[in-house]
């Protein structure tokens, strides 16, 4: 009986084997060209759902691939993102409480202030100045009152730096005074004292100064001393103040008026009407604008109530009081240091003349019409901040 040959295993395991690494071959070739006809793919870039990806730091892939260095690899559930961020943030600086603009900065480096001094052109930086000044006094000029202004400046003494705003555009001629060739001098043509002041008097700019001094041109200083001056500021503790003006020139009000009995005086009488509280102006709380001093302090409030546009400053002497608390205590008229308001229209005949109006008409009108603006604005932003609050304006303690 023939008997039934079957295949032995020994004859087929060597034929699989073949076939497995041949098989295992062409699929590494064919692997190997398939990569190699792709250009990197970023994983970050493909669009795929959360759910598929519990646990994958793209980011770390990401740079693990292209070279950058990691951070960490860790599961999701286990990954804190706060402190990978923190990581991240404290190797940029970013200072909040520096100015803004300059948050990128190490405070070290910020200089939030400046001034008016003076330097050298050579030698070190830390020897330029023997002498700092620590007052400042502003005149706005023309070239016509140089002689009013030089008799001015001489009231000054050395503690002041003397800066001249140019409403004509002629500077070169005030070096026949000395004190010129140290002065300060800026030049815009027939611009006011506030259009100057709201552009080169910011507050980190006179910040060094303990009082400004915003003057016009035609005043009488004769009896006037800058420094007996101060003594007097400090002594009655005034942030806002000015001389008071001789009685016999025509004033406006009866608050800068001068009085021969006093020191400084902070409080009048006006005509009936005129002062619904005692303690506001033009009572009391009140200067001019024509001579006002300011402190370092109130400066810094005022100058930002300068409005951009209204270049002739009116409605501002009406609201000094906003900057000092309180203001019929801080603000006042020193009397025993005098000056002479000479009402020259110096600045008045700059205007244009026009609908058959001489030039100093133009210029009136638009002060009446600034007067009237500046009044407005400010009643709006009061109302407007104190409804925010939910209260009503004639309920607030704003008057």
């Amino acid at each position: 009986m023939m008997g039934i040959i079957s295949r032995s295993p020994t004859h087929r395991k060597p034929r699989e084997s073949m076939r497995l690494i041949v098989t295992t071959f062409i699929g590494v070739i064919f692997g190997f060209f398939i990569g190699v006809s792709f250009p990197k793919l970023s994983i970050t870039k493909l669009t795929l759902p959360y759910s598929l990806l519990p646990s994958i730091d793209l980011t770390y892939i990401e740079d693990k691939y292209t070279g950058s260095n990691t951070l960490s690899f860790t599961k999701g559930s286990n990954r804190n993102s706060s402190q990978d961020q923190s990581l991240i943030d404290s190797s940029k600086i970013w200072v909040p409480s520096n100015p803004r603009g300059a948050e990128m900065l190490p405070p070290g480096i910020v200089e939030a202030e400046s001034d008016f001094y003076l330097r050298r052109l050579w030698g070190k930086p830390s020897e330029d100045l023997t002498f700092k000044p620590k007052y400042l006094v502003t005149f706005t000029v023309g070239y016509n009152l140089k002689d009013n202004i030089d008799a001015a400046v001489k009231k000054f003494s050395e503690n002041f730096t003397i800066l001249l705003f140019h409403y004509d555009n002629r500077t070169s001629e005030w070096d026949e005074f000395e004190w010129s060739k140290k002065a300060i001098h800026i030049s815009a043509r027939k611009q006011t004292k506030w259009w100057y002041a709201k552009r080169f008097l910011h507050p980190d700019i006179v910040a060094p100064y303990d009082y400004i001094f915003i003057w016009d041109e035609d005043l009488g200083v004769e009896h006037f001393n800058a420094e007996e001056y101060l003594k007097l500021v400090r002594k009655h503790g005034l942030e806002i103040s000015q001389p008071g003006l001789e009685p016999n020139k025509g004033l406006t009000w009866q608050m800068t008026k001068r009085r021969g009995d006093q020191e400084v005086h902070k409080v009048t009488e006006e005509k009936p009407g005129w002062c619904s509280d005692p303690h506001l102006p033009p009572c009391a709380a009140f200067v001019e604008i024509m001579a006002p001093v300011f402190s370092r302090d109130a400066w810094r409030c005022v100058w930002h109530m300068i409005q951009n546009d209204l270049i002739h400053g009116w409605g501002l002497d009406f609201a000094l009081r906003k900057c000092v608390e309180p203001a019929h205590e801080k603000i006042g008229v020193v009397d025993s240091q005098w000056i002479v308001h000479q009402g020259v229209p110096s600045l008045g005949n700059q205007g244009e003349a026009q609908t058959g109006k001489a030039p100093w008409q133009g210029v009136r009108e638009r002060c009446r019409k600034e007067w009237t603006m500046f009044q407005s604005r400010l009643t709006n932003a009061e109302n407007t901040y104190y409804k925010a609050f939910g209260i009503e304006p004639s309920n607030s303690t704003a008057q």
